[in-house]
């Protein structure tokens, strides 16, 4: 890789006038090696995070969530995986072009993410405490550290910080590990935090809590979030736009209000009638039939087109729809303008498509 150099971060068309982009994805690809060559997961991602500003990327698990937030942080699980084309902007660089050692200094410092499971980040023989410290340890900081991990255990809303501080993973809560996970994150103050299903482990209660803190951080900090989910309620509570992904391609984006009120493409709204838990005709349970296809299988045409009960054979099964739109609301779907593409799942009721009746 080149070594990347600070730069402007060169203006997306339709950004609108004052609003400053944090974080700019551009034509995002992500390969893994496969016995054949190599397979595209995530394929031309695109989309914006501004500062102060909370972004959801929302698809069922197989959608290229996670592996697009690693080609973000270009830290991925195994070597087989790699960022193979895009940019990524982060406050006028272009990640994807950094060094390794230059990518080490940002992750942490200037991107911080949280994962789903506070057990399986925490060493459970260090007190949390110092486990935070080492965040701080890592980019340099040597002086007033104690300090700083007691003022975020303060932040994080934990009672008793010094306290907190010494105890073992083991000693806490479910919620009160993930809000350790949380701080150690924003430790270095990132302008930028990445949170990975971060409630998913946790019970409901806890769920809502943890979610109300990520709203307080965002708007007290002036962080710029992205939150990795496949539940639509935990949006609705704490982002302002949403980028909805399916077979590692984006499918649909727009504002949360708009996106809720109308949703443009037949799975987001399948994923809303689900959060629901019935559909708008009769007391139902309902659900999207089949499931989202194997990486390096994907269908030909539109990838959402066997599951979807407004596919048109010979066009949607052989050409596959672009995403289109303005600037911040758009749709890949062939039907997008047509009215009758809000009423996908009230037009096809029949056991063919699996839907409850």
């Amino acid at each position: 890789m080149m070594s990347g150099k600070t730069s402007t971060t060169p203006a997306r068309p339709g950004t609108p006038p004052g609003e400053e982009v944090l974080l700019d994805v551009r034509g995002l690809c992500v390969d893994v090696d496969g016995a054949r060559g190599p397979v595209r997961l995530v394929n031309d991602v695109s989309f914006t995070v501004r500062r102060g500003e909370a972004v959801a990327l929302v698809g069922e698990s197989g959608s290229g969530k996670t592996m697009t937030a690693c080609a973000v942080m270009n830290l991925f699980p195994t070597p087989q995986l790699r960022l193979a084309g895009g940019e990524v902007w982060l406050e006028g660089r272009n990640l994807a072009t950094l060094a390794p050692a230059d990518m080490r200094k940002v992750r942490g410092a200037r991107v911080g993410m949280v994962f789903q499971d506070p057990s399986s980040f925490l060493d459970p023989l260090m007190p949390v405490g110092r486990q935070i410290g080492q965040a701080l340890r890592a980019h340099g900081r040597r002086e007033g550290v104690e300090a700083r991990v007691l003022e975020l255990i303060e932040l994080m809303e934990l009672p008793q910080p010094a306290q907190t501080a010494a105890k073992y993973p083991h000693e806490l809560s479910g919620g009160q590990r993930q809000r350790i996970l949380i701080a150690a994150a924003l430790a270095m103050e990132p302008a930028l935090l990445i949170a990975d299903e971060p409630t998913t482990a946790l019970d409901v209660t806890v769920q809502a809590d943890i979610l109300r803190l990520l709203v307080r951080l965002r708007e007290r900090l002036a962080l710029g979030v992205l939150l990795i989910t496949h539940d639509l309620g935990v949006v609705a509570q704490t982002c302002q736009r949403v980028n909805v992904m399916y077979a590692g391609e984006l499918v649909e984006s727009a504002e949360v209000g708009p996106l809720f009120a109308a949703p443009r493409h037949p799975y987001t709204q399948g994923l809303l009638r689900s959060v629901l838990g019935r559909n708008t005709r009769r007391e139902a349970l309902f659900s999207i039939p089949g499931g989202v296809p194997i990486a390096g299988q994907w269908p030909t045409g539109c990838r959402f087109h066997p599951r979807c009960p407004q596919a048109q054979a010979g066009r949607c099964d052989h050409e596959a729809p672009a995403l289109q739109g303005e600037a911040g609301s758009a749709s890949r779907c062939h039907f997008a303008a047509e009215p009758r593409i809000l009423h996908t799942w009230d037009a096809s009721q029949d056991p063919a498509h699996g839907v409850t009746a």
